[in-house]
């Protein structure tokens, strides 16, 4: 009975763990086989343990080039699509205009279309216009796609703010630019901050659309599908091993200086 009464108020946590579990599961699947030595071109078995892919994780032609043309193209595009989103979200919750509602509207359509869909129509425009596909091709399409999460995340944001905030520095004599970057910027910075990494993990991620626009370039989730094809390298667990632990110690740190904040405070 006790076991029963302490399971009862424990289910959630229990749930969320294995939850958690379940979604981390892959990314430890990653780790593990990055310190293997396969035998063959396809790293699907545990055979040997191994740090050679670690200790030389450029040692495959061609997967560093496409790693840094990902980052490059999902920094340009994060950042492109940060700007345009903030903006646009600050437009649609502190102005009225007539094409307001249609606009809203066309905001969701890039999350809710298939991305097959927006691919061969972004290849056909590009194609129509006679532009060249690769990097500038890729770039335009992520940031289009990209904008849509950006704006939302902001939105959201913008519209929990409280007016009088801003009220009340404009009667302490605060310009507009002051007000803006000393009480709006600030407030809505975690919004902010929110998309452009939602912005940056999508972009560096793409495959359908990139694969479309991309001709003859080659980025990083478009050189791990080829390398399936042939045989799957070890650098590419590594490389991926690499980007999850960096990302869990952004969180970690972003959340360590919040509750640091907190404490201050207080």
């Amino acid at each position: 009975m006790a076991f029963v009464k302490w399971f009862k108020r424990n289910v959630v946590v229990i749930a969320g763990l294995l939850t958690l579990a379940y979604l981390l599961l892959p990314n430890v699947v990653v780790t593990v086989f990055s310190f293997n030595r396969p035998k063959g071109r396809f790293n699907y078995q545990w055979q040997e343990f191994s740090t050679d892919a670690w200790r030389d994780p450029c040692g495959v032609s061609g997967l560093c080039e496409s790693l840094g043309l990902s980052l490059q193209i999902a920094f340009w595009a994060t950042l492109g699509a940060t700007l345009l989103g903030t903006m646009i979200a600050f437009a649609l919750v502190r102005y009225r205009f007539r094409a307001r509602g249609a606009v809203n509207s066309l905001i969701f359509l890039p999350m809710a279309m298939p991305e097959v869909v927006m691919a061969a129509s972004l290849l056909t425009l590009f194609l129509n216009m006679g532009a060249e596909l690769g990097f500038w091709t890729i770039l335009i399409a992520h940031i289009m796609f990209c904008l849509s999460f950006v704006v939302v995340a902001v939105k959201a944001r913008v519209m929990s703010m409280d007016p009088r905030l801003e009220q009340a520095a404009q009667d302490l004599y605060a310009g507009p630019a002051q007000t803006f970057l000393r009480v709006t910027l600030p407030i809505a910075a975690p919004g902010i901050a929110a998309g452009a990494l939602l912005a940056f993990a999508l972009s560096f991620d793409d495959f359908i659309i990139t694969n479309f626009t991309a001709g003859s370039t080659v980025t990083f989730p478009m050189f791990v599908w080829g390398s399936a094809q042939r045989g799957t390298p070890v650098q590419i667990n590594v490389i991926g091993t690499a980007m999850f632990v960096i990302a869990v110690l952004l969180v970690l740190v972003s959340m360590a200086v919040a509750n640091r904040r907190k404490r201050q405070k207080a």
